[in-house]
């Protein structure tokens, strides 16, 4: 299906929470590399790079997010694939 990258702004109550440990998980279990990092405005930023239906799955996902994670926005910006090495969250 070829490979593709997303960059998410993730809004809600997700820092705090284990919310960018918990994406991290979700995509290495997909293979998806990327990363997580909280923004001083209280949101979450994750980039996922892989292929397209595992990006998809994990784009998916972060409306869900770890039990204690109230997410209220997911804002999704495709970009050029550059897909780093691993996942890390910062």
């Amino acid at each position: 299906m070829g490979n593709s990258c997303v960059k998410a702004r993730v809004a809600g109550k997700v820092q705090g929470v284990w919310y960018r440990r918990s994406v991290q998980e979700q995509a290495l279990r997909k293979g998806v590399t990327g990363y997580a990092k909280n923004l001083p405005d209280g949101c979450v930023e994750v980039l996922l790079c892989g292929d397209s239906e595992a990006v998809n799955q994990v784009a998916t996902w972060l409306w869900q997010g770890p039990p204690d994670a109230r997410v209220t926005h997911v804002e999704l910006e495709t970009l050029e694939c550059h897909a780093p090495d691993s996942f890390i969250c910062r």
